[in-house]
């Protein structure tokens, strides 16, 4: 299973809801990754799309504690272990944890593979992922060029469970 997210220096990926950023070679790299894929995310990731409504082009199931909540083409679970039986039915590397925060650090021990965005820029962020370079268990298999998007510099990396 795999896991995709952007992080700022500290780690952070988020406030009130919201991306820190949007920067569009990320949001490529995103859909390009996850297209035809399996999205597994949290409910305030979903409602934080546009509209409300899961990703089109891919198979989005939804974590949340809310017994009554639907979602028009998403698959809800309501616990861990609900998730990963629901994910039994598709292939490892089909699978994407997508966030936010309580679903990444639930999900972490069950992915082998994470791709980080990392910004090299400090956000006033309200929610962040495990910082990945003090696990042991991860190492950083891969590094982009350093890239820039307006004032921005960040690189495109792979990480892997060891």
């Amino acid at each position: 299973m795999n896991l995709i997210v952007a992080v700022d220096s500290n780690w952070g990926i988020g406030k009130n809801n919201k991306l820190l950023v949007s920067i569009p070679s990320d949001m490529k790299f995103f859909r390009e990754a996850t297209g035809g894929k399996v999205v597994a995310m949290g409910r305030r990731t979903l409602e934080s799309f546009p509209n409300g409504l899961p990703l089109k082009n891919r198979t989005n199931i939804v974590l949340t504690r809310d017994f009554s909540y639907k979602a028009d083409g998403a698959v809800i679970v309501h616990t861990v272990e609900e998730m990963l039986e629901e994910l039994k039915k598709y292939k490892e590397e089909d699978i994407f944890v997508i966030g936010g925060e309580s679903v990444y650090r639930e999900m972490l021990p069950y992915c082998s593979k994470a791709y980080i965005t990392k910004i090299d820029h400090e956000f006033d962020a309200d929610t962040f992922f495990p910082n990945l370079d003090e696990m042991d268990e991860w190492e950083m298999v891969y590094e982009s060029e350093e890239q820039t998007c307006f004032d921005l510099e960040f690189t495109f990396t792979t990480y892997e469970k060891r």
